[in-house]
């Protein structure tokens, strides 16, 4: 999941830190690893810190991922105190790159997880990672198909929430765009 990561922060990273003359070029690699490093590390801390229910809201949509999110707000202070404290940078600099890259970043993961031909963002997969132990990934896998069902995506009536609820979806329904539109609430 790390590499992954790395390749939306590196896929983000142009305007808010290669772009960006408030931070040094000599220190760019470092500030997107800087990124990856922090935003996993966000996410396993909310996760070992008993915010399974905030992290299922993330990751079923349920939550908006912008400066309102708690998830947000906490990842980009981490985030902006680490590149302060390790680069130098002002906290006006670090502040702008993490509120740059952060929404944009976990926007992306969410939506590549509900992506069934992205193969390589399974959300079982990131939620493990994160976690780190299978009790605690099966809560918030738990939450999140909770979350799922009610707002009926189940679209095959198996009981759960997966893949194949949104290819039903895609066959039958207006595609993943009304797969996404289910989820958010619009027909």
């Amino acid at each position: 999941m790390f590499e992954q990561l790395t390749q939306l922060v590196q896929q983000y990273g142009g305007n808010a830190v290669v772009n960006n003359a408030a931070v040094p070029n000599e220190h760019n690699e470092a500030v997107i690893n800087e990124t990856s490093t922090s935003i996993f590390a966000g996410l396993q801390k909310i996760a070992s810190e008993g915010g399974g229910e905030q992290l299922a809201d993330l990751f079923s949509g349920k939550t908006p991922i912008d400066s309102s999110n708690p998830i947000v707000q906490q990842i980009t202070q981490q985030l902006s105190g680490n590149l302060g404290q390790k680069f130098g940078l002002s906290s006006e600099a670090s502040a702008g790159v993490a509120s740059g890259m952060i929404p944009q970043i976990l926007s992306s993961l969410v939506n590549k997880t509900k992506d069934p031909n992205e193969s390589g963002f399974q959300l079982s997969d990131i939620i493990s990672s994160i976690t780190g132990n299978g009790g605690q990934a099966s809560g918030i896998m738990e939450t999140i198909n909770k979350y799922g069902m009610q707002f009926g995506l189940d679209q095959n009536n198996d009981g759960k929430v997966d893949v194949a609820d949104v290819l039903v979806v895609a066959k039958t329904k207006g595609g993943i765009a009304g797969f996404i539109g289910k989820i958010f609430g619009s027909k």
